[in-house]
């Protein structure tokens, strides 16, 4: 008599709780394993490790104990905001747990930071505080839920597309290839996952028979994953794309920029008035790291440009630094980037959050636009000397980003020609000036008809070497070319995209000529650094621009900014001079921009977004069509199999050794099954059975026969709750266990 009553805990209690959980905690932590693709290696990833498990395992205490499901999951948010706030807000809450105002306070700002790291950053980000804060509690909230969706609702295939969506974004964000060993990881995590959940169901007599199970868990599991991530592959990365009325220009900060400067048109985008002799250069952003294929953005930490702003620009003793001002307004250039002129030391008048590169001095933003700002930028030039500059090494020490090495397999010819044309030259600033001469000379040509369809837009070391030897291009290769040539002679360069100085219009605003920026003076050019000095750009594209130079100490110069050094005074650089009507390429016209306003790309998200969705109604989608394929056979034996199928999905025992008459009471006495379209139901399947051809039903009746069988699984499906009655449509377990089976038998009595 103890048997019925010992067994009743085990039913309420699954087995398996253990493995089950310890199967989330691994999966979980393999999730995180491509985050390392987007956020550089930190204390986040201890954290990443322990809150997850902490949470589990209080769970899984806590449901040992019989506490409500609806309970567990308070108790584990309580917990999880508790280990946040100890971990990152611990000097704005009590006892170091308990967040307070100012703790909340801190959590939205902490996460519009994130967010704006995230955003304007280049992968892998720096992990600052907010970053890692952003993580780990967006992880633990995804450890409460599907805590709660697998130990609780026991739906470990809705967990893992959860899962897999989750790992695939660092896919869509870092395109890059595929991280074989990350996959594996995921594939194993989730098929263990499938395989404990499973394994929860099985009673001891039924472990000889559970290969078949686990086959099937593997096969839905896998086809799952490699489903995932064949979709994550074929998704684009997100890009800029042009909509719009074609009244505001875009600027890709890279230097892919062959389709821009081809477009037809020319779109004024800003204009700008300045006490400098000359109008300068406008940066966007630096391209510092070289893989042999593209020039990247620098992968560097920004800092909020109103709390920390600017570093002061810092030179060798003697070398002479100028103050300049100039004024930007921007009208038809939409861009998170900030044209401005270097070094910059100090921006004023902007609209909206933006943050500073320190070591590049460029301006961005993840929530404003430049579209429509006006502000005024205040630079200190280093202003050294011919014999200061001669004299100083292009060399750049402590430097975190390699920005002098040549790629491994760089072709020959750009080591041989860089050194065949700096022979004569004895310091680092004279060798320079002869490859900008040689580049500038008559053996170059500026053209934007290069061969596309061989490649020749590419900036990649094979680019240059064609360039090199074609010595035909424009000044994506002159730069990347410069650049390249430089490192083989021991200098560390960088690249620079941003927008040559426009025309004057004739007009003038407080005594100062105002200049006019069009999408023709889009441009790329490199810089070399200096010790002592900083970077200095030179101009090696064969017309455009003025070529870099500098001067004696006692060659009179017409002077202008104010001085912030007590050094004698010598000539400007002459890179930033405007163009004159030589310096124009023979189709200005050529090198419009596309003219149209630039929007972020959600069709990859949306994508994603449907994959999931349609990956989460494929359950119900298959076992849906299974019932009309039934229905479309009537017959007795296809409305019983109907009446099968849905016990198995509400949860009911279906053993092969019960007779119909029997299993039909238990059904209705039960599940709710209803009385009378049951016994209809059992009464045909025992004439079908025992009356033969004799018994077979009419048409007519055949169709009642089916609408009996709808009603019993209408009726049992009614007799669920709100969460089992989801459960049993969405994830129907008839797709996988049959009548009769050893999983079909669970719960039955002999």
């Amino acid at each position: 008599m103890s048997s019925p009553d010992a067994a009743a805990p085990r039913a309420r209690r699954p087995r398996g709780e253990v493995r089950l959980t310890i199967a989330l905690w691994l999966a979980l932590v393999t999730v995180a394993v491509p985050l390392l693709r987007v956020v550089g290696a930190g204390p986040w990833l201890a954290a990443v490790l322990l809150l997850p498990a902490v949470l589990l395992t209080a769970g899984f205490v806590l449901r040992r104990l019989r506490v409500p499901a609806v309970a567990v999951t308070l108790v584990e948010l309580a917990l999880w905001v508790g280990a946040v706030t100890a971990l990152f807000f611990p000097s704005a809450s009590l006892l170091g747990v308990v967040p307070t105002g100012d703790a909340l306070t801190d959590a939205v700002a902490a996460v519009q930071v994130a967010a704006n790291e995230i955003n304007v950053g280049v992968a892998p980000i720096a992990p600052t505080a907010p970053v890692s804060f952003l993580i780990v509690a967006a992880l633990g909230l995804l450890t409460i839920a599907l805590d709660h969706v697998v130990l609780t609702a026991r739906m470990p295939l809705l967990a893992g597309t959860a899962l897999v969506i989750v790992w695939i974004i660092p896919a869509i964000s870092v395109p890059a290839d595929v991280d074989v060993l990350a996959f594996v990881l995921l594939a194993a995590a989730l098929l263990y996952l499938v395989r404990a959940e499973t394994r929860t169901r099985e009673a001891p007599a039924m472990a000889a028979q559970a290969g078949g199970v686990t086959t099937i868990a593997a096969t839905i599991g896998a086809v799952a994953i490699v489903g995932a991530l064949m979709i994550g592959a074929a998704i684009p990365a997100p890009s800029a794309v042009v909509v719009g009325s074609g009244q505001a220009a875009t600027i890709d900060p890279s230097l892919d920029l062959g389709d821009d400067l081809r477009a037809p048109g020319d779109t004024p985008v800003l204009t700008m008035h300045t006490d400098a002799s000359a109008p300068p250069n406008l940066r966007v952003t630096t391209l510092s790291i070289f893989d042999g294929e593209v020039w990247q953005p620098d992968r560097s930490r920004s800092v909020s440009l109103t709390d920390e702003g600017l570093e002061p620009v810092v030179v060798a003793d003697g070398i002479r630094v100028t103050e300049y001002r100039t004024s930007v307004d921007v009208a038809d250039l939409s861009t998170p980037f900030l044209p401005i002129p270097y070094p910059a030391i100090e921006v004023s008048g902007l609209e909206g959050v933006w943050r500073a590169v320190p070591y590049s001095r460029t301006i961005l933003t993840s929530e404003s636009n430049a579209q429509g700002q006006s502000y005024d930028v205040i630079s200190h030039v280093p202003r050294p000397t011919l014999e200061q500059i001669r004299s100083a090494p292009a060399v750049l020490e402590q430097s975190r980003i390699d920005v002098s090495s040549l790629p491994e397999g760089a072709p020959e010819i750009i080591t041989r020609l860089a050194h065949e044309v700096t022979a004569d030259q004895a310091t680092a600033y004279d060798k320079l000036v002869a490859l900008q001469t040689w580049f500038r000379g008559p053996e170059f040509t500026y053209s934007l008809d290069a061969p596309v369809d061989e490649g020749f837009d590419d900036a990649g070391v094979d680019a240059v070497a064609a360039f090199l030897d074609e010595r035909s291009g424009y000044c994506v290769h002159f730069a990347g070319s410069f650049a390249l040539m430089a490192r083989a002679l021991g200098m560390p360069s960088r690249v620079v995209v941003g927008f040559l100085p426009g025309a004057y219009t004739g007009e003038a605003v407080d005594d100062e000529r105002v200049v006019e920026v069009t999408t023709a003076q889009l441009h790329a050019w490199p810089e070399v650094y200096f010790d002592g000095i900083g970077w200095v750009p030179f101009e090696p594209t064969k017309s455009l621009g003025t070529a870099t130079r500098f001067f004696s100490a006692s060659t009179p110069v017409d002077d202008a900014g104010q001085d912030v050094t007590g050094a004698t005074p010598t000539p400007l650089p002459t890179a930033s001079s405007t163009p004159t009507a030589a310096d124009v390429p023979d189709d200005p016209a050529s090198q419009g921009s596309t003219g149209a306003a630039m929007t972020l790309d959600v069709r990859p998200y949306l994508f994603g977004l449907l994959f999931a969705l349609l990956l989460a109604a494929a359950p119900a989608a298959g076992a849906a069509m299974r019932r009309r394929a039934l229905r479309d056979r009537r017959t007795v034996d296809a409305a019983w199999r109907l009446v099968q199928d849905a016990a198995i999905d509400v949860g009911a025992p279906v053993p092969a050794a019960e007779s119909p008459r029997a299993f039909g009471a238990r059904l209705s006495a039960v599940h709710g099954a209803p009385t009378a379209a049951m016994s209809r139901l059992v009464a045909a399947v025992e004439q079908a059975s025992y009356a033969g051809g004799r018994g077979a039903p009419a048409s007519r009746d055949l169709d009642a026969v089916m609408k009996d069988a709808a009603a019993v699984r209408a009726g049992m499906l009614a007799t669920l709750d709100a969460g089992d009655r989801v459960r049993a449509v969405a994830l129907p377990r008839s797709l996988v266990v049959r009548p009769g089976s050893a999983f079909a038998d669970r719960g039955a009595t002999a």
